[in-house]
């Protein structure tokens, strides 16, 4: 399949359907709206699946591996070998993720879509599109169109996987030393900001190695001139192949009508280049929280989403968006209870 049969395929979701949640709410047992943003989230879902009955029991979380050339610029306080040695705890199923989705009982799937050095273990998914990670996008483009394509199908093939699978709820994770530089380059380009407004400290860094991480990315933009309008075009000079394969993930559910959750800054980066290839595919997105990097607020106002939970999260992973699983299940609880009628009890009316 190409990218372009996968964005033909998206359509924006179903409003009838999204009015009559809002009318099963209006019936539940409660005061109007009380659930707040949660009640939006569920009257969303509704749209992407096409009716207001449906269920979200089975949930995973996508996980894009992979490496960043723009490391040797300086722009990290750690090495590219972290990637390597998170990622193969996530193959053992013992990172801070996969910790978190077994409680939120949700499955991992980390894709090695790549890593500078291979983790050759069972429990990941052998995608590599190049060994090595992209290139040093402050000297060349970070990847080329083609393999900016192949690595976004890799996050269609993802999706697919997990929905063949019977999976409903899937949200986004990344594990890449150097990928908060890359996603700040891409918003900067996407949201027409400067790097200085769009980048953060990351993991941690130093004022110096702030200064050094826009410096690298003022001179990559400079360099290649991405064009905003095209997100591939984007992506392949100043992204990387997690933020790609995330990309796919999103444009997969509005592909496959399942709602995907964005997770902190570097999957709502691939959620904006996804909705720049097709905006549509905005209407299958859910945000769990906002990060702490300057260009949280900003990506989730384009994106047309609001974040249920303000915690400081800056772990990544996927950490965020596993971390809202089980606040969703308890909406869905009381999306699926008793009505007024079955409490014996008179419907609250909108007041003005």
């Amino acid at each position: 399949m190409t990218l372009q049969e996968v964005v033909s395929q998206i359509m924006p979701a179903d409003h009838q359907a999204m009015q009559d949640a809002q009318k099963k709410w209006d019936a539940v047992g409660k005061p109007l709206g009380s659930l707040g943003i949660l009640e939006d989230i569920i009257i969303r879902m509704a749209g992407v699946f096409g009716t207001k009955d449906f269920e979200i029991s089975r949930k995973a979380v996508a996980i894009m591996c992979a490496d960043n050339g723009v490391v040797v610029e300086g722009v990290t306080q750690t090495g590219q070998e972290i990637t390597a040695v998170v990622a193969a705890n996530m193959a053992r199923r013992q990172s801070s993720v996969c910790k978190m989705a077994r409680v939120a009982g949700a499955e991992i799937y980390p894709v090695d879509i790549g890593m500078a050095n291979a983790v050759e273990l069972p429990g990941i998914a052998q995608k590599c599109v190049r060994r090595g990670g992209t290139r040093n996008f402050v000297k060349e483009p970070a990847m080329t169109r083609q393999e900016t394509e192949q690595a976004i199908l890799v996050g269609v093939e993802a999706a697919q996987t997990l929905y063949d699978q019977g999976v409903r709820l899937i949200a986004t994770g990344e594990m890449g030393i150097g990928n908060t530089t890359t996603s700040a380059a891409v918003l900067s380009v996407l949201l027409e900001r400067s790097p200085e407004e769009m980048t953060g400290r990351g993991a941690g860094l130093s004022n110096e190695g702030l200064e050094r991480k826009v410096r690298a990315i003022n001179a990559g933009i400079a360099l290649h001139q991405p064009d905003p309008a095209d997100g591939v075009d984007v992506l392949s000079k100043v992204g990387g192949f997690d933020l790609a394969g995330l990309c796919g993930v999103f444009l997969a559910g509005g592909m496959l009508h399942v709602p995907v959750i964005i997770d902190g800054l570097i999957s709502a980066a691939a959620a904006l280049v996804a909705a720049t290839i097709c905006p549509a595919c905005k209407d299958y997105m859910i945000a769990s929280h906002l990060s702490a990097e300057p260009a949280g607020w900003p990506v989730l106002n384009v994106l047309g989403v609001r974040p249920i939970l303000q915690a400081g999260m800056r772990l990544g992973e996927g950490t965020g968006a596993v971390a809202i699983m089980p606040i969703l299940d308890m909406a869905m609880s009381v999306y699926n209870g008793d009505t007024f009628d079955d409490l014996n009890m008179d419907a609250y009316t909108p007041q003005s």
